[in-house]
């Protein structure tokens, strides 16, 4: 008994993490309720229905994972949640339910996707989604699906389904995108840019970075935002790894920004921040100091050290007179004593 209660504790607080703002303890916790197996299952199955937005990509995600087929109601039910990320991260479920050992949840979880991917009615995410996790699928129903999508009245369906795969993405995904004409579902956005990252034209990313961040201000339902935010981050990522400070405005300006960051803007900003963005670190670091963030104030006060290592600055330069000018506290911490 003692064994049992401290393993329902883990997976209380492992649940818990799954609505946290840390994105590193979010996937731990996803990777760590996986390990558990069979016994977290039931914790995550009665947790859903009350459960934010993000939890609930969360939930899905180990779901996803577990790959048991007590899920498969839940996640057919969750494939027209009110959250977008949650309907794809349903669709990963199913996905994982298709090689299930028992041929009425494999059966039943196929065609959950095929009913999504071929209902027009439905987000361009989630129907892309779906059809990723059947198109390698044996069969002549997995082909009939294709055929129906290759003729599909939404661009961004049609052109996947005609022959693109996350492995192979297209090279006009990468031009449209380049352009603003983003495509339905962040993860596909994802896709193009491992593809292009390193090989993109400098302005490419940084057109693209202020394409996604407009985005991402569009976007009503918070985890696809989130995850729309992760992209910009990656972009910023890939940017950084080229030592191109074209971006560098943006990142500035998300320092300030009141939801959480992923860590891949404070790693850029760590990488190629300069002088310029001492100011906002502090008063950054400052409005974490009031909100009792750690986390944040551990990653802004690495990212400001770095930048004054790097540049080799001392309390005599502006930039650093003038942040602690205004913010006097701040700044004295972080430059460390």
């Amino acid at each position: 008994m003692p064994i049992q209660r401290s393993a329902g504790a883990e997976i209380r607080q492992l649940i818990d993490a799954l609505d946290g703002g840390d994105e590193t303890m979010r996937e731990s916790a996803i990777a760590r309720l996986a390990l558990i197996g069979p016994r977290a299952v039931e914790h995550l199955l009665q947790e859903f229905p009350s459960a934010t937005p993000t939890a609930r990509v969360g939930l899905l995600r180990a779901m996803e994972r577990l790959a048991d087929p007590r899920t498969l109601a839940l996640a057919r039910g969750a494939m027209t949640d009110e959250s977008a990320a949650a309907q794809v991260a349903a669709s990963g479920v199913l996905r994982a339910l298709l090689t299930s050992g028992t041929s009425s949840i494999a059966r039943d979880a196929f065609d959950a996707l095929v009913t999504a991917a071929l209902d027009p009615n439905r987000a361009p995410e989630l129907r892309l989604a779906a059809w990723d996790a059947i198109r390698d699928t044996p069969g002549s129903a997995r082909d009939r699906v294709r055929q129906a999508l290759a003729a599909d009245a939404d661009p961004h369906v049609r052109q996947y389904a005609g022959g693109a795969s996350p492995a192979t993405d297209p090279p006009d995904v990468w031009s449209e995108a380049a352009e603003g004409r983003l495509p339905a579902a962040a993860g596909a956005m994802k896709t193009a840019l491992a593809a292009h990252k390193a090989t993109a034209r400098l302005t490419e990313l940084q057109k693209l970075v202020d394409h996604v961040r407009t985005r991402e201000q569009q976007e009503r339902d918070p985890a696809a935002r989130e995850e729309w935010r992760a992209v910009r981050g990656a972009l910023h990522q890939a940017l950084a790894a080229r030592n191109s400070r074209l971006a560098l405005y943006d990142l500035r300006e998300s320092l300030l920004a009141t939801d959480r960051l992923p860590v891949a803007f404070l790693a850029a900003i760590e990488e190629i921040g300069d002088a310029s963005c001492l100011d906002t670190i502090a008063a950054a670091y400052d409005a974490s100091s009031r909100s009792g963030d750690t986390w944040l104030r551990q990653h802004l006060a690495s990212a400001f050290r770095a930048i004054i290592h790097r540049e080799s600055l001392t309390r005599r330069h502006a930039a650093l007179k003038r942040t602690l000018a205004r913010w006097p506290e701040a700044t004295t911490e972080l430059i460390g004593r």
